[in-house]
C-alpha cells in the first residue's frame, strides 16, 4: 500500500503563499503525496496581484486525466477556477471521480485582487456545488454565491450554510475570519447536524493563503481515510498553529503566508 495522495486543482501564487504552492505545502506538512492541477498562473507576491494568466481548458483536462489515470487520488481540493471555461473543464474532467471533493471557491486575494470573473459564480454553483463533498466559502464568498449580504450573526451563518446545502453541497464549512470578535468559530453545517469548530483569533497580517490551506488540510485528512468531522477537526487545529507561527516565519512586506511547517521545523 502506497502513501496516501491528494490532488489540488488551483492556480500558481508566484510568491508561494497560496494557491497550488501552499496546497502542495500542506499536503507535505500532514503527510500526504501531493498532485496538481495549475489552472492560471498568477504574477502575486504579499502585496498583490500584478497578472494573471489562465490555462487552456484541454490543457487543464489534460492534466486531470494524467494525474488520475495513474496516482491512486483519495481527494481532490479544488481552489482558484477564473472563468466559466475553466470552471467547465474540471467539471468534465472529474466526471469520473468517485473519491471525495473539497471545494474552496477561491474570489479574491488576500490584497484584495479579484481572482473570479463575475459571470464565474453562477458557473460555479451550477456545475461544482452538486459535486462538492465539502464547500469551504468564508462569509463574503458564501454571500455572494447566494446573492445576499454577508452574514453578520450565527442565525445568519447557519441560514446561508443550509441554503448552500440546498443548492447540492453535501457539506458547508462557514469561516469566520472575516468575522468580527475574539474568537474564530467555523461551523460544519451538514443536513444533520452543525459542529462548531472554535480558536482564539490570532492578530497578524501573516494570513495569505489560510483558506488555500485549510481546505487543502481537510483534503489530506480525508485522503489518509478521516470522516468529515475529524478531517475539519484535525485542519482547523493544524491551521491554528501555522497561523500561530507565521509571524516567526515572517515572509514579504505585505500579507505574509501562514508556516505551514511549522509541526515539522525547529
Amino acid at each position: 500500500m502506497g502513501a496516501a495522495a491528494a490532488l489540488t486543482i488551483a492556480g500558481s501564487d508566484s510568491g508561494g503563499g497560496a494557491g497550488i504552492q501552499a496546497d502542495l505545502k500542506t499536503f507535505s506538512a500532514l503527510g500526504v503525496y501531493g498532485a496538481s492541477v495549475i489552472t492560471a498562473v498568477t504574477a502575486q507576491n504579499t502585496v498583490g496581484v500584478s497578472g494573471v494568466e489562465e490555462v487552456s481548458p484541454g490543457m487543464i483536462g489534460a492534466q486531470i486525466a494524467a494525474v488520475l489515470g495513474d496516482i491512486g487520488i483519495g481527494a481532490v481540493k479544488i481552489g482558484m477556477l477564473a472563468s466559466p471555461v475553466v470552471i467547465e473543464a474540471v467539471h468534465d474532467g472529474l466526471r469520473a471521480f468517485e473519491g471525495p471533493i473539497v471545494l474552496d471557491p477561491v474570489m479574491v486575494a488576500k490584497s484584495g485582487d479579484a481572482l473570479l470573473a463575475p459571470g464565474a459564480v453562477a458557473v460555479l454553483v451550477q456545475d461544482l456545488l452538486p459535486r462538492a463533498d465539502l464547500l469551504t466559502p468564508n462569509l463574503p464568498e458564501a454571500a455572494r454565491m447566494l446573492g445576499r449580504n454577508p452574514a453578520t450573526t450565527k442565525a445568519e451563518v447557519l441560514a446561508q450554510g443550509r441554503a448552500l446545502l440546498a443548492l447540492g453541497a453535501r457539506a458547508v464549512l462557514m469561516k469566520s475570519g472575516h468575522a468580527e470578535g475574539s474568537l474564530c468559530v467555523d461551523r460544519l453545517v451538514t443536513a444533520d447536524d452543525i459542529i462548531e469548530f472554535t480558536a482564539p483569533r490570532i492578530l497578524t497580517r501573516h494570513t495569505h493563503g489560510t483558506g488555500c490551506s485549510l481546505s487543502s488540510a481537510i483534503a489530506a485528512e480525508l485522503a489518509k481515510g478521516a470522516d468529515l468531522p475529524a478531517a475539519v477537526h484535525r485542519a482547523h487545529g493544524w491551521l491554528h498553529g501555522a497561523i500561530r507561527a507565521a509571524d516567526r516565519l515572517g515572509i514579504g512586506s505585505g500579507h505574509g503566508p501562514v508556516h505551514h511547517f511549522h509541526e515539522v521545523w525547529a
